[in-house]
This record gives C-alpha cells, sequence and structure tokens, in this order.
C-alpha cells in the first residue's frame, strides 16, 4: 500500500490495510449475472453475510442494483428498499463493516445513517449530488474506473490509448475532483473496473501493468470474481470459474491490490494469504 496510513476510518472501524483483506459480495438484487435472487430475503441476506464474516471477510459489499452489462438502472427508491433493511441488520446483529455499493445520493446518505462504513460506487460519484452526498456522509468512497453505462458498455469498447493509461488519467481526474470538492485524499480507494466497459484484451493487459495504478498512492481495491473474462479465457460457465478467479485475486495482490471483492470467500482468503505470505519474504 503506498498512501500515507495503513488504516482506513470507515465509520466506527478501522480497517487495516497493510497486508490485503477480502470483501464478500453480498447482492440484494433479483438480476445480479452470477447470483441475482439467491440473497433478496433479509434472512437470507444475513446468513450469507455471517457466512462471509466467518470464512474471513473483513468487508461485506451490499449492492441493490445490479451493473452487470445490460443491466438497466433502477429507481432511488426501489434500490433503498432493497438495501437498507440489509445495511441495518448487519451492522445491528453483526457489527458488520458494510460497504454499499451505490451511485445514488439519496442512498449514500441513508445508509450511513443506519451504520455503514464504507461507499463503492463504479460511476466515481460523477452522478449528479453523489460527491456532495459522499462527502457529506464522513465515509472513504472507493473511484471505479469505467467506460460507458452497464446497459451499453460492453458493446465494442475501445481506447484511444493503452488501457492502463486510460485508467490511470481516469481516475486521477476523479481524484483530483474529489479533493477539489473537499473530499480528503485519506478517504479514497481506487478499482480499475475490471469488465466495465473493457474487452478480455483490455481486461488482460490491464492486470498485466496493473503496476501502475501504484501512480495514484491510493489503497487498490479490484473485484474480477466470475467474470466474463474468465469464462472466455477458460471456457467456463459462471458456475465453474473460481479456480481461475483464485488466479487472478494472486496476480491482484502481487501487483499491490489490498482489497479483493470477491463472491467465494473462504478459498479467497487462502489464496490470498498464502500468496501474501510469499510476498512478505521478498520484503
Amino acid at each position: 500500500m503506498t498512501s500515507t496510513s495503513a488504516f482506513l476510518t470507515c465509520g466506527r472501524h478501522r480497517l487495516d490495510l497493510s497486508f490485503p483483506r477480502v470483501m464478500g459480495i453480498l447482492n440484494v438484487t433479483p438480476d445480479s449475472f452470477s447470483d441475482g435472487g439467491r440473497h433478496v430475503a433479509l434472512d437470507d441476506a444475513l446468513r450469507h453475510a455471517e457466512r462471509m464474516l466467518a470464512e474471513g471477510a473483513a468487508i461485506i459489499d451490499v449492492g441493490g442494483e445490479s451493473t452487470r452489462p445490460g443491466a438497466e438502472p433502477v429507481s432511488p427508491a426501489a434500490e433503498l428498499d432493497r438495501v437498507a433493511p440489509v445495511v441495518e441488520a448487519l451492522v445491528r446483529e453483526l457489527d458488520a463493516l458494510v460497504s454499499v455499493d451505490t451511485s445514488c445520493p439519496e442512498v449514500m446518505r441513508e445508509v450511513a445513517g443506519l451504520g455503514a462504513g464504507m461507499l463503492n460506487d463504479v460511476r466515481s460519484l460523477d452522478r449528479e449530488g453523489a460527491l456532495a452526498a459522499a462527502i457529506g456522509t464522513g465515509l472513504p468512497v472507493c473511484l471505479m474506473h469505467r467506460q460507458g453505462e452497464p446497459r451499453d458498455m460492453q458493446q465494442a469498447p475501445r481506447y484511444d490509448v493503452p488501457i492502463e493509461e486510460a485508467v490511470v488519467d481516469y481516475l486521477a481526474e476523479r481524484v483530483a475532483a474529489c479533493e477539489a470538492a473537499g473530499l480528503r485524499r485519506e478517504r479514497l480507494l481506487v478499482d480499475p473496473g475490471f469488465g466495465f466497459g473493457k474487452t478480455v484484451e483490455h481486461n488482460l493487459r490491464l492486470l498485466n501493468r496493473m503496476e501502475r495504478l501504484a501512480e495514484l498512492e491510493l489503497p487498490l481495491l479490484v473485484g474480477m470474481s466470475r467474470k466474463s473474462m474468465i469464462g472466455k479465457v477458460l471456457e467456463r460457465p459462471v458456475e465453474e470459474r473460481l479456480p481461475g478467479g483464485l488466479a487472478l485475486s494472486a496476480l491482484a495482490v502481487e501487483r499491490g491490490a489490498r482489497i479483493l471483492r470477491v463472491h467465494d470467500v473462504a478459498p479467497s482468503v487462502d489464496a490470498v494469504n498464502m500468496t501474501w505470505a510469499v510476498l512478505k519474504e521478498g520484503c
């Protein structure tokens, strides 16, 4: 980690990022690409989060709007109806560090009041009102690179510069905009956005050259779990992508990732910890 502190203040939680951590995905949507509808019921969501925490997840990332390719946006009211009860229960019953995957200002404000500790925005706070809302919460925010919107982002994406340059330049611009508005740098993380407006070749090159993101000097969050890049390279359906995902997690840790956003927590924790044990020996 290249930021000035190894600790990230997340509401009442203090997250140690001196070593890589695993973030467990909890989608409470009916249409997410690999687990849509499985955890819509509150009790199902709570039990799944409890399992992920027991398996070693440091953070639970709750999402109420699918951002899979081709997904249509949902209303703020619908998104709130999905995520607010889950966030409240996770905080109250499990004392979990909860991240909320949202671009909606209304959702940001509401979940902060319910005890969420982090915001994870695939649109990097560029939706109207999002930056002001995020500042008002006092929470750390992950800014993600993307090209286009979920409904059209995978329709022949192209870049005029190498993908790693495009990602670094975009994130640097968003970080500067956040700082100019009063969102302090120590509250920011970045995500290269694998699969968001990128071909398989873009994704592979971006991971291969991910050390370039160290230029931003911010904690790096990476999410590649079960994504189509694995399916296309290995010719595997969603339910058979875990081995490929573990390989990608190990490579991401080697290239500087400090938070790995995954569906399969237990094997991912083992892969991350084993990779880190080897890397520490070189320090």
